[in-house]
């Protein structure tokens, strides 16, 4: 049976733990040749590694992703590398820190800006350039529960993540004619690195009893279930799907 992704290639941002290299390898099984990028170059080499090992084809490139000249980088090398861009998973981001917006330092806000918003505008300004040269492909940019209802005490987190969902709406409406998908991942709280800090800011059993008591799976959601939707939502299966935010969340909003 013909793999999902075969003979596809792209690029995932922030591909060296939790999600993104869960996503990289997933989609790699699937067929792929994946461009791995993060700031982390030990951990994105060490993704490619992984990739590797299964049998898949993947390069790795680092990239700042709050940086635009460097996010034209990533997508050239991409091209570059295996001739075409079909796919792209932006996933790169950063959580900030919890605190009410009275108490927020300014600095926070804009670092939280540039990574998890204005980068998802980089790439995309660069990736539907690409391809449209080779006419059509599928992006999921990875948004946030925190982007469909808001969570407390991180404003930067929270306005961040309701501009992807945005964004993603409206550039799946503006390249659809192109053939260019255009959709979000939601994830809801997933074992990631992000997720453990969030509980080593937070320590004790009542911040993590209070997460787990709002899913109704009752259960963190693990890297691999968040990259199943990816590899889903860039394959062709899923070709009449664009302008979506699809939440992987154990039935998290289901009941917001």
């Amino acid at each position: 049976m013909t793999s999902s992704m075969s003979d596809k290639a792209g690029l995932v941002t922030g591909a060296g733990s939790g999600i993104g290299q869960a996503a990289a390898i997933a989609l790699a099984r699937a067929g792929a040749s994946v461009m791995v990028s993060d700031i982390d170059e030990t951990a994105g080499t060490e993704t490619v590694a992984k990739i590797e090992e299964e049998g898949g084809t993947a390069a790795f490139l680092r990239c700042d992703v709050s940086d635009e000249a460097q996010v034209e980088a990533l997508v050239d090398a991409t091209v570059s590398a295996f001739g075409k861009l079909d796919f792209a998973f932006n996933n790169a981001g950063t959580n900030g820190v919890f605190a009410p917006i009275g108490d927020m330092d300014s600095a926070v806000w804009d670092r939280v800006m540039k990574v998890s918003l204005y980068s998802v505008f980089y790439c995309l300004k660069h990736e539907v350039r690409a391809m449209e040269e080779n006419g059509g492909g599928s992006i999921v940019n990875t948004a946030s529960g925190a982007g469909l209802i808001g969570i407390a005490y991180n404003a930067p987190y929270t306005a961040a993540k309701f501009g992807v969902v945005g964004m993603t709406r409206n550039v799946a409406m503006d390249y659809a004619p192109k053939g260019i998908r255009v959709n979000a991942l939601a994830p809801g709280s997933t074992a990631t690195p992000m997720m453990m800090n969030a509980f080593e800011q937070n320590p004790g059993d009542e911040f993590r009893n209070s997460i787990l008591a709002g899913i109704p799976m009752g259960v963190l959601a693990e890297p691999e279930d968040q990259a199943d939707a990816v590899v889903w939502l860039c394959s062709d299966h899923a070709r009449m799907v664009t302008g979506v935010t699809l939440p992987v969340d154990g039935g998290y909003l289901a009941g917001k």
